[in-house]
Parts: structure tokens; sequence; C-alpha cells
């Protein structure tokens, strides 16, 4: 690689780690995975960067990364997790109900088919437009919209989402 195409790249990690991170928390459920998936995404985006940085949307094309990385982590080895639907206390507590809101939004986001928690990262966390999030799964706007709908229906229903009522 070119030492401006590297330059290039180093300044893309440095202004998308926070939000790499950040979706690959919501994806796994564990801010550690989270780092450890970001990194390998970006591994993959470093390979491909001239794909990538040809790309309509590098953003678009760097979360498709991140989300086949985050399936392939699954086909690999059996991540065994302990899903709850209370999250444990903490020690010493949290006073503030915004935290306990969170975990409760997370707990509740866990709980989703991995194809509905992806199509809710990216549309209700990301922001993208149903055609984004189709293109980025590789699905119709058909079924984001019917797995977004299941989703949300699932959502609102969840035990931790309405204690924070």
């Amino acid at each position: 690689m070119r030492a401006e195409d590297e330059a290039e790249f180093r300044e893309y990690v440095a202004g998308r780690w926070t939000w790499l991170v950040r979706a690959a928390a919501l994806l796994t459920g564990d801010p550690w995975h989270a780092e450890d998936l970001a990194q390998t995404a970006l591994v993959r985006v470093f390979a491909s960067w001239s794909r990538v940085r040809a790309a309509q949307d590098m953003d678009a094309y760097t979360m498709r990364i991140l989300i086949n990385q985050n399936k392939n982590r699954f086909r690999r080895r059996r991540v065994v997790e302990d899903l709850t639907a209370v999250v444990p206390e903490r020690a010493g507590g949290d006073p503030t109900s915004r935290v306990d809101q969170r975990a409760g939004l997370l707990a509740a986001l866990a709980s989703l088919p991995k194809r509905q928690r992806e199509v809710v990262v990216l549309r209700y966390w990301e922001d993208y437009s149903e055609a984004q999030t189709a293109r980025i799964l590789g699905c119709s706007v058909g079924t984001v919209k019917s797995q977004s709908s299941k989703a949300l229906a699932k959502l609102r229903t969840h035990a931790s989402v309405l204690a924070s009522r």
C-alpha cells in the first residue's frame, strides 16, 4: 500500500473507531467482543482499502464488513453467552435511571434474533435508510421493513423496556 493510501486509511480509522466499536457492541452485546470485532473488521477494510475507498458509501461498505465479521465469529467457534432478561446488579449500584434504561434497552436488544438486531442497529442506532440497510445486509427492503416491525413489536413488550416506562 502506498504511503498516501495508508495515511488516508489511518485518517478514516481515527474518525470511525468510536462509531465502529459502538455498532459492534450493539451487535455483540459485549464491549470486549466489540473491540475485537471492530479491529477484525478494520483489518478486512485495510486489506481491501482500494475497493472500500472506491465505494459510493465507504461507511456502508465498512458496516457490511463489520456485520459479516460478526457472523463469521459464530461460524468459527460457538460463543457461549448467558443472556438474561434482567441485568445483574453491580456493586454499589448506579443511581442514575438513564443508565438503568440503557441497560434495559441493551438487554432487550440482546434478546432479539440476530437479523432483527442487525436491522434495529442499522436503522435506529446508525440511522441508515431502509434501502441502505437492505444493501448492507444483502436483503430486500421488504425484509428490512418486516424485520424492523417484528423487532420493534418485541422490544415494546420486553420486560426491561416495560419496567423503564
